[in-house]
């Protein structure tokens, strides 16, 4: 049986007085994870805005937002040579950057870091309206299943996570689990991710790695509350654990979750499980064909 051992962050943003002081806080947290013995270390969505309290928070946020893109090579940088020391894999969150084609557009973009150095980057594909209307965020057009050693994964950002055919797509692809960074600021918010990642662990046999931010920054629109807590979801069998819940943080407290998953599950699932929601499932073009049309009269 293939384990892996999963960590994922319920990431306290708070005011930092200098990058130093962001990036000890990052350190010592993949150090923690090291310590545990992590393979792979999940960061939530926009982790990276508490550097935005570095800078002139009084002025309009889609220029913040872009002077925090500025720093998106020096973030890149920080977490690779981490991911290196750590000889861990680490998903790192989210943070904005601009798009390689058209600088005048600022993806969401989340990294992940292997231990070789290398890296590559899924950017969020569903924009949440203060994203699109607020810091002016443009969504990616790609989705990518990252390949390693001991399986394969993909990741939805957050408001992704409700779009069922993204994680559907994954798995048809060979994903063993989906991870889903997120930044919510109240419960509703919070919710909406965890019952969507969850639905998504079940309809596709596969775990899902949940973090989230907690803390607040109440000088940054959109971050200035946080509600979150961190989870890894399985999908609903007897192989599995109680309540499809592997591992949970507590609500709104800085900490980190850790879990084995065992990944040869998944495939014994898909094969042999109690029912086999993505063998049986059918694409939306299939369901359109056999859909009939019936008029109930007054």
């Amino acid at each position: 049986m293939e384990f892996i051992r999963i960590g994922s962050l319920q990431y306290y943003i708070r005011p930092v007085k200098s990058f130093d002081e962001f990036y000890y806080q990052v350190e010592a947290l993949v150090e923690t994870a090291r310590d545990y013995k992590v393979k792979v270390l999940v960061f939530p969505e926009y982790f990276t805005t508490q550097l935005l309290t570095l800078g002139d928070v009084k002025r309009p946020i889609v220029d913040q937002i872009r002077d925090l893109a500025l720093q998106e090579e020096k973030i890149i940088n920080i977490l690779s040579d981490l991911s290196v020391k750590s000889k861990m894999i680490i998903v790192g969150g989210t943070m904005p950057g601009f798009h390689h084609d058209d600088s005048s557009k600022i993806l969401n973009k989340c990294y992940v870091f292997a231990p070789d150095g290398s890296h590559n980057l899924q950017a969020k594909l569903h924009m949440t309206r203060f994203e699109k209307e607020e810091w002016l965020v443009s969504p990616g057009s790609r989705l990518r299943v990252f390949e390693c050693d001991f399986g394969k994964f993909a990741v939805a950002i957050c408001y992704d996570v409700e779009f069922p055919e993204i994680a559907r797509a994954a798995a048809r692809l060979g994903a063993h689990f989906l991870v889903v960074p997120s930044c919510t600021d109240d419960r509703q918010g919070y919710l909406r991710v965890r019952y969507c990642a969850q639905a998504r662990a079940i309809e596709n046999q596969m775990y899902v790695i949940h973090s989230s931010t907690v803390g607040s920054l109440p000088s940054v629109p959109a971050v200035s509350l946080n509600y979150g807590q961190a989870a890894i979801y399985t999908p609903s069998d007897y192989a599995f654990s109680r309540d499809g819940l592997l591992a949970e943080g507590t609500v709104n407290q800085e900490s980190m979750i850790v879990g084995d998953v065992n990944l040869s599950l998944i495939e014994r699932s898909r094969e042999q499980g109690t029912v086999l929601p993505l063998r049986d499932s059918q694409t939306t073009e299939d369901l359109l064909k056999v859909v009939d049309h019936v008029r109930l009269s007054n």
